[in-house]
């Protein structure tokens, strides 16, 4: 995986402005911050529930052999760009404890709401296991 970053730009805090990788490709379906156990809500606290969904990819990547550096590409799709704002220290402190200090190339969109009540955010990813 080869992070790419312009000459001449600022670099990016938390994420990567594009990367290049080559292998086999794991899509991991859209993840939300709940007990995928029980298929229920344990916090309504936007950080906790980041920190769920978060570890529900590492979760699924491992299915595929995959750990959270062979992410390429994470979305995020928040239901209030205020909570998540006022929230980003302590989801990028989950953020670290469970992923690293690896920064794929993200995207944050604000969304309307989810299917399943309660879920405060959704993040979907795309990974590449080296060949």
């Amino acid at each position: 995986m080869q992070i790419l970053q312009p000459p001449g730009w600022a670099k990016p805090k938390g994420y990567s402005n594009g990367i290049v990788a080559r292998g086999r490709i794991v899509f991991v379906a859209g993840q939300t911050g709940w007990n995928p156990a029980l298929e229920k809500f344990e916090s309504e606290d936007f950080a906790a529930q980041a920190r769920q969904a978060l570890e529900n990819i590492v979760a699924v990547l491992a299915e595929a052999g995959a750990k959270p550096e062979h992410i390429a590409r994470m979305t995020w799709y928040v239901g209030d760009r205020r909570e998540y704002l006022s929230s980003v220290k302590a989801v990028g402190a989950a953020y670290r404890e469970v992923i690293g200090r690896h920064y794929p190339v993200m995207t944050a969109i604000e969304v309307g709401g989810f299917v399943d009540d309660g879920a405060k955010l959704e993040i979907e990813v795309t990974a590449v296991l080296p060949d």
